[in-house]
């Protein structure tokens, strides 16, 4: 849903009557004014004699703001002041001032409550609220998340699904924990339990999940579409099956029978059930995550997964994808893979990026608020973000551009680099540790006698072995040697200071992403 949109269309009752109000006696209704928090005083297009009321956005809703707590009007300036401890609209939002003019002469001045004016003011007020109110109930029932009742059956019937009525049975079905399982497990809405060995199919009504340390867990179910009325109704112990086995479930099991239900399906529990058909569309397959990858504008690379052969292959109930894809594409491609990964499999995307973290001292203009100088911070981080997100695979990240794009944020007078941190995203390429194993297991095989000729012999054989490929994991592997001067050396920290070094965009020859970890915490005011 659009959020900007919503908010147009929600005009509060008292909202409408203000500014039906000020309109009669010739005043200005809804001035749009740009907030920034860089300021407290905002002035008016218009000379004005007084301001009505101020209308916004807090918290990403609509606020209407309180004269005196949270604004002040200063005739002086002919704008409006910002209290220091009242509320402020959201920054860089649009605020809107309902004012007086100094030069109307209005015939009508009495709006005080139970006029004339005021009366019929308000009735007019109330029709156009209400139709305001039939116009964001329409906009609500076309969608999942805000449909309710009849808009809401229209909505899911796209899919195919209608709402159960009391005739389907209901009831509880206990998940139990597998003996080596220790993490939490997520049982989704939906999921398909069997009865009397698969005569009858349930299907869970709401999310659950098994928390760390816990045994088993109830979670309520209702009979599947096709099982309507009294075949919906099973004895104590017979839904003993799940149609897809979820990583960690051992069995599962209903302690007592099923029963014809109290009352229709839910607008919540309909819901929920659009939700898991939705998900379940095209899941469970390794073309199915690169399918949902391939829309997001990724591109899969190459994966582990417990099917395949020789090095590629992953452990039970994991996959991991290597993927070549902008960064900030990344947690849309992680959110989608999620979703359409079958229950109980925990998949991993994986991809070449080398993430840097700059350490800044920066200098400002003097006269900026506390808000402002946080302000101006972020413009900082968003400028090199803005820098780094133009920079393809394989294109290095320069200090000079980082600082040139730094400078460029109004109100920055000075600005150093003290410290560079970079890492590079773990692929699965041997290392010291796959090393290490290498030679303890190359001694363990020697017996207890063997002499110092033998051991030498077993770890010159280790050593000289090609070390074995590793699943990759995606963590952060701290090297120092990607922040290199513009000759390729080492950089030094006078280099660094001077924005005279690059981060290496190109790893054992291949072309890695540069990716910005940057927060307001690595700028220190100076």
């Amino acid at each position: 849903m659009n959020s900007e949109t919503i908010t147009l269309i929600t005009r509060p009752y008292q909202d409408v009557v203000d500014d039906i109000l000020t309109a009669i006696v010739g005043g200005v209704t809804n001035e749009p004014i740009i907030f920034d928090v860089k300021s407290d005083l905002y002035p008016l297009a218009k000379p004005a004699r007084d301001v009505r009321g101020v209308t916004g956005t807090v918290n990403g809703a609509h606020f209407t703001f309180r004269k005196e707590a949270d604004f002040l009007f200063s005739e002086g300036d002919n704008g409006v002041v910002w209290v220091e401890a009242g509320t402020r609209p959201d920054d860089e939002t649009t605020f809107y001032v309902d004012y007086f003019l100094q030069n109307s002469h209005s015939p009508i001045t009495d709006l005080n409550v139970g006029s004339v004016t005021r009366t019929l003011s308000e009735a007019m007020s109330r029709e156009i609220a209400i139709v305001y109110e039939q116009i964001n109930e329409a906009y609500k029932s076309g969608f999942i998340d805000s449909a309710t009742g009849k808009s809401l059956d229209y909505v899911v019937s796209i899919l195919g699904i209608t709402r159960k009525t009391k005739e389907f049975a209901r009831g509880l079905v206990t998940f139990f924990r597998a003996a080596a399982s220790t993490g939490n497990i997520t049982i989704p809405e939906g999921t398909t339990l069997l009865a009397n060995k698969g005569e009858v199919r349930f299907e869970t009504t709401e999310l659950r999940t098994l928390q760390r340390g816990q045994a088993r867990i109830d979670v309520p179910i209702l009979a599947a579409e096709e099982f309507k009325g009294a075949v919906g109704r099973v004895e104590a112990g017979k839904i003993d099956a799940l149609l897809a086995p979820i990583e960690g479930i051992e069995r599962v099991i209903n302690f007592e029978p099923t029963v014809l239900g109290a009352e229709d399906e839910t607008d919540d529990e309909l819901r929920a059930r659009a939700r898991a058909v939705l998900r379940a569309l095209g899941k469970a397959t390794l073309m199915s995550l690169f399918r949902v990858i391939l829309e997001g504008r990724g591109m899969p690379v190459e994966a582990w997964d417990p099917n395949s052969p020789g090095t590629k292959r992953s452990d039970p109930g994991t996959v991991t994808v290597l993927v070549e894809a902008e960064p900030e594409r990344m947690p849309q491609l992680s959110a989608v893979v999620n979703e359409t990964r079958a229950a109980g499999v925990l998949t991993t995307l994986v991809a070449r990026y080398v993430f840097f973290k700059p350490r800044l001292l920066l200098s400002l203009a003097p006269g900026l608020t506390a808000d402002g100088k946080g302000k101006v911070i972020q413009q900082v981080i968003d400028a090199i973000q803005s820098y780094t997100d133009g920079l393809s695979s394989g294109d290095d990240a320069e200090g000079a551009e980082i600082l040139k794009v730094a400078r460029s944020v109004a109100d920055v007078m000075d600005i150093k680099i003290a410290d560079v941190l970079t890492w590079r995203s773990d692929l699965g390429t041997p290392g010291a540790q796959a090393l290490v194993d290498s030679l303890l297991e190359a001694l363990a095989a020697l017996p207890a006698d063997a002499d110092e000729a033998a051991r030498r012999a077993a770890l010159t054989t280790a050593v000289n072995d090609e070390a074995p490929a590793l699943t990759p994991t995606g963590r952060r592997i701290p090297d120092r040697s990607l922040v290199i001067a513009l000759d390729g050396s080492p950089a030094s920290d006078e280099q660094v200071e001077a924005g005279e070094f690059k981060i290496a965009a190109t790893v054992d020859g291949e072309q890695w992403w540069v990716v910005l970890d940057m927060e307001e915490a690595d700028i220190v005011l100076s």
